[in-house]
């Protein structure tokens, strides 16, 4: 099955770990049901290479691994347990929330265009520009929404 990732929004790190309890650590979208919170399913859309490439895209600088400026946030202890497999959550840095919310909706279907030639996409079926605009609309609007509530953009990932 591969990775999960769900992105959402919240107020702070602590709304996310009483997020985090009441979900009993997760996920954040659920089939089947509406999500728990206001939440984007990542589909293999990692927060570091391909979240990032698309990013660097918006900004037009080369791709580097800090550029979505990701920290870990719960659980606590995860980052010093070598062994902890999961789940966990991390928090996007605001820039990268600032950046996908200011990508001018006319300028959505040349990154997408863009995003969806990556390699790391290349052994999806489902990547073709028209879907991965669809897919960079989701997570624009998360970012939107996240700066208009004070809010930041969080990531939950498991294995």
């Amino acid at each position: 099955m591969g990775v999960l990732y769900d992105y959402f929004r919240a107020s702070d790190d602590e709304a996310v770990a009483k997020l985090m309890a009441v979900t009993d650590g997760g996920p954040v979208v659920c089939e089947g049901d509406s999500s728990v919170e206001d939440a984007v399913d990542g589909k293999g859309i990692d927060p570091p290479v391909v979240l990032g490439q698309v990013v660097s895209f918006a900004l037009d600088v080369p791709w580097e691994p800090n550029l979505v400026g990701e920290r870990l946030i719960w659980p606590d202890g995860a980052a010093e347990d070598r062994e902890y497999e999961g789940p966990w959550v991390v928090a996007l840095s605001d820039r990268t929330r600032d950046v996908l919310a200011e990508i001018p909706d006319d300028r959505l279907p040349s990154l997408a265009e863009q995003w969806s030639r990556i390699e790391e996409l290349s052994h999806y079926s489902d990547t073709g520009p028209e879907v991965m605009l669809s897919r960079l609309r989701e997570f624009v609007g998360l970012a939107r929404r996240a700066r208009t509530n004070g809010e930041h953009v969080y990531c939950w990932i498991c294995l």
